[in-house]
């Protein structure tokens, strides 16, 4: 493998958008474009003390070719990312910080995106999204506030396209290892009558994946209308997809790695001749829809308000064959078959969710002179419904069709309200302020959850201070406190507590024409955080338990170097110490106190660089590199939880070809991963079980591909 040293001599970061803004002489914020507005009350710039990344649709182009959003973001600072199926198509992950996503707060155009019940993410049902994604911003630690379940690790906001003032239509195709493709269509009315623009994007993406039969099949939609004048923007959108994927979420054994590294366990089973087969249908088959309407207007005298109703609508199940299972898990009575007692058969379930969520979320803004303010704040509901069924079964017993052996429902009710105030006390000083109540109510009745009725009220304050030396020099300092409810899969695990986080942000931010820095020091304290175990429930689920005290503290550098006319270096790195505090282990029958263990999935090191030759305007080469250091997959430092350091090189390569004819340009991408065709494994999972009094350990692996490569050509009309 090569080392951290080798890979970012000459190897790059990330996405040129790595750094916290785009390359300038002064550290004014830019200018917040009319579509902005749907997010300003969320967002910060370098006024706010507060620890960010953006990056906007320009940067993501070049490497957009079909991968998931969590692979595009995977060369931010901090960011580690994984793929259930190897090659970044399908299900994937992302954690900042350590922190998973569950602990990652993303809202779109504002609006909440965690599920409410998992608090998870799932890109999935979004396919393509960043086709759609005008620009994100990244806020590592508590942030500002903002709607849905607090950050824990991050908060990741995403706005969708910009009305287009002239009308366009674009046609991409890409193909790649795997026997990936990905079409997709977008188009645009531009504006009609200067007020009124109507737009819209169709994607297909289907992929083998690198893992076997890890194969995914996602369609998806994005369409939105947009009417504005001088002083109102609406903005009506209508977004979702549908998506099959083979379940690839079981990982693998340490031997099996070593000598069959693409295997995959989910479907398996023996038919009545003793044969090993694959059951062709272990899918997940997932449909969400999203409507959104926003509507933000100019009052005047530097106020301006943003109103948006919204609802998702969610339903689709995972399917399993499963091998002589008990007749007493689905309520069948036992058989007699030809003189002998039957109680157990192979049959072929799907387990249901259909869910519901909707609300509505609104601000306030005043920007005047010295002083931003805001006021904001939602209410949102989520009903969900759990419910399984046997599609097919060899000995069906007393069942009957559509019989639900299980059938589960939860609710969810979620208030927020929150002002904010940043102040210029001169102009060299300012201060910033942040309170936020967040009250939760949650109820579910499910076998694995038992009988739920929690209700959370959280009081989430935030302060901080910002020195700007000069128009090159800003410092800043803040504190934030945020509080977080347990997710559905917490309450299998007994009775879980609420986590408490105090959050400590030190900064400097240096920006010239040639160069740019942005470094901060964080200390992040939890009380009773509920860390991953390293074990997954029986739908693949991480599974998460309070552990009392713990910390993180850590050090983050990227910058944005530009050598000449044609060349740029971004790199960046993150060291951190990530530790429970006093951890008790129940280990051979015995307590143990095990002393300050580090936290799972925490690496102390994760650094990019990227390295960008731009012979003209038309055409840009990248080298991009990642490292991660040593993790454990658990909070024990057991040996066979690690998961070993590994670096990953990728070439990027975009052509535009200009035209002066009704084709108005044609763009031609490339990208290789992995070019060294390293033996990466990003993720896994961890348990222990007792056996007789000794304390067994296990591990699986999802190892991810060798050198594969994505090609794409997109036409613009």
């Amino acid at each position: 493998m090569k080392t951290l040293f080798t890979t970012m001599a000459f190897c790059g970061l990330a996405l040129s958008g790595s750094a916290q803004e785009k390359p300038k002489d002064s550290l004014e914020g830019k200018k917040i474009v009319l579509d902005e507005v749907l997010v300003q009350a969320i967002r910060v710039t370098k006024e706010f003390p507060i620890t960010f990344s953006n990056l906007d649709k320009e940067e993501i182009a070049p490497r957009n070719l079909g991968q998931d959003i969590p692979i595009l973001m995977n060369f931010l600072p901090a960011v580690v990312t994984t793929s259930d199926a190897g090659a970044g198509v399908g299900y994937t992950g992302i954690r900042v910080r350590g922190s998973d996503a569950t602990r990652v707060n993303v809202t779109i155009n504002g609006v909440p995106y965690n599920d409410a019940e998992s608090q998870g993410t799932f890109w999935v049902n979004m396919p393509d999204f960043a086709s759609s994604t005008e620009s994100l911003q990244l806020q590592r630690g508590v942030g500002t506030s903002t709607n849905g379940a607090g950050a824990f690790g991050a908060s990741l906001n995403l706005l969708t396209d910009a009305f287009a003032e002239e009308a366009y239509g674009r046609v991409s195709s890409s193909i790649g290892s795997f026997n990936t493709l990905r079409n997709n269509l977008k188009f645009s009315t531009g504006l009609l009558n200067d007020h009124v623009e109507i737009s819209g994007r169709l994607s297909r993406i289907t992929s083998d994946g690198y893992i076997d039969r890890a194969n995914s099949e996602l369609d998806a939609y994005f369409l939105q209308g947009t009417y504005k004048d001088d002083n109102t923007l609406v903005k009506a959108l209508l977004f979702g997809g549908h998506e099959i994927t083979y379940q690839s979420w079981f990982g693998i054994d340490a031997e099996t790695l070593r000598t069959n590294r693409t295997f995959n366990p989910a479907g398996i089973y023996t038919d009545e001749n003793g044969n090993t087969q694959f059951y062709d249908r272990e899918v997940d088959n997932y449909k969400q829809d999203h409507f959104q309407l926003h509507w933000n207007e100019s009052i005047g005298l530097g106020w301006s308000s943003n109103i948006a109703f919204h609802y998702t609508r969610g339903r689709g199940y995972f399917e399993q064959f499963r091998e002589d299972d008990d007749f007493a898990t689905y309520g069948f009575e036992p058989l007699t078959v030809n003189g002998e007692a039957v109680n157990t058969t192979d049959l072929i379930r799907r387990r249901w969710l259909d869910n519901d969520f909707y609300g509505t979320v609104l601000s306030l803004n005043h920007k005047k002179e010295n002083l931003t303010l805001i006021f904001g704040g939602g209410y949102n509901v989520y009903k969900g419904d759990h419910f399984g069924e046997v599609i097919w079964a060899r000995f069906a017993s007393n069942s009957n069709i559509r019989d639900r052996y299980y059938d589960d429902n939860s609710t969810k009710t979620d208030f927020n309200g929150y002002a904010k105030a940043n102040y210029k006390l001169n102009s060299k000083w300012s201060i910033f302020g942040d309170l936020q109540y967040r009250g939760v109510s949650y109820e579910a009745n499910g076998e694995d959850t038992g009988l739920v009725d929690d209700t959370f009220n959280f009081f989430n304050p935030k302060t901080g201070i910002t020195f700007n030396l000069n128009p090159s020099n800003n410092f800043y300092f803040s504190y934030a406190v945020a509080n977080r409810e347990p997710n559905r899969n917490d309450y299998e695990n007994g009775n879980p507590k609420p986590e408490r986080l105090n959050d400590f942000e030190l900064g400097w931010r240096y920006v010239s024409p040639d160069f740019q820095l942005n470094t901060n020091v964080y200390y992040m304290r939890y009380k009773d955080q509920l860390v991953l175990t390293g074990e997954l429930n029986d739908v693949g689920a991480p599974l998460r338990a309070n552990v009392g005290d713990s910390y993180r503290l850590g050090l983050e550098l990227d910058a944005n170097i530009k050598l000449g006319n044609k060349f740029a270096l971004r790199p960046n790195v993150a060291l951190s110490d990530n530790r429970n505090i006093d951890f008790l282990f129940q280990r051979d029958g015995a307590l143990q106190d095990l002393g300050n263990t580090n936290i799972a999935f925490s690496p102390n090191i994760v650094a990019g660089n990227i390295l960008s030759f731009l012979p003209n305007e038309n055409f840009q080469l990248s080298l991009l590199s990642k490292f991660v250091g040593k993790q454990y997959m658990g909070n024990i430092d057991s040996e066979t939880s690690v998961l070993e350091s590994y670096s990953q090189t990728d070439f990027n390569v975009q052509y535009v070809i200009e035209t002066n004819s009704f084709i108005k340009s044609i763009v031609l991408s490339g990208l290789v991963n992995n070019i060294f065709d390293e033996d990466i494994v990003s993720n896994g999972f961890f348990f222990t079980f007792d056996d007789g009094g000794t304390t067994v350990e296990q591990a699986g692996l999802y190892p991810q591909a060798g050198i594969n490569f994505l090609l794409g050509a997109t036409v613009n009309f």
